[in-house]
C-alpha cells in the first residue's frame, strides 16, 4: 500500500496534541514543550522520506517484476534472442530445431514424459538429444 502523507500527518497531529495536553497538565514548561515538538517533527520528517522512499522503491521493483513477466521467452527465437553469449549462442544456432523446442519446454517446466508427445519423439530420444546438446555445450565451455 501507497505512503499517505496526509493520513500520517493527521495521526501525528493528533498524537501531538494529546501529549502536549499530558505535558501542560503535569506542569512542564511551554519552552519545553516546543523543544519535544521540535524533535518529534524532526522524527516525523525522517520517517516520512524513508517511508515514502521505500514505496516508490516497492513501486519501482514491482514495476522491474512486470516487466520481467513480460519478457517471458515462449518461442525458439525468443530463446535465440535472450542468449547474451556470443559462443552459446553460434553453438545453439546450429542446433536443430526440435532439440531447441525442448530444450524451451524444459525451461517452461515440462517434464521429459510431457515433452515427449509434443515433439512427436520417444522419451529415449529426447533424453539423447539432451545428452548431445550438453556435449556440445561442455566444448564450448572449456
Amino acid at each position: 500500500m501507497a505512503y499517505n502523507h496526509g493520513r500520517e500527518e493527521r495521526k501525528w497531529r493528533i498524537w501531538k496534541e494529546a501529549e502536549e495536553k499530558i505535558l501542560r497538565e503535569c506542569g512542564v514548561d511551554e519552552a519545553t514543550i516546543e523543544q519535544i515538538r521540535t524533535d518529534d517533527r524532526a522524527d516525523f520528517n525522517s520517517n516520512r522520506r524513508f517511508y515514502r522512499w521505500s514505496s516508490d522503491f516497492g513501486e519501482y521493483l514491482e514495476g522491474m517484476a512486470d516487466r520481467e513477466w513480460q519478457t517471458e521467452v515462449k518461442t525458439v527465437s525468443d530463446l535465440l534472442d535472450e542468449i547474451e553469449n556470443e559462443n552459446l549462442y553460434l553453438a545453439l544456432v546450429t542446433v536443430d530445431s526440435r532439440t531447441l523446442q525442448i530444450v524451451l519446454l524444459k525451461m517452461q517446466g515440462y517434464s521429459t514424459k510431457e515433452i515427449a508427445p509434443l515433439v512427436h519423439l520417444t522419451v529415449g530420444a529426447i533424453y539423447a538429444r539432451l545428452d548431445h546438446l550438453r556435449k556440445k555445450l561442455r566444448k564450448i565451455c572449456v
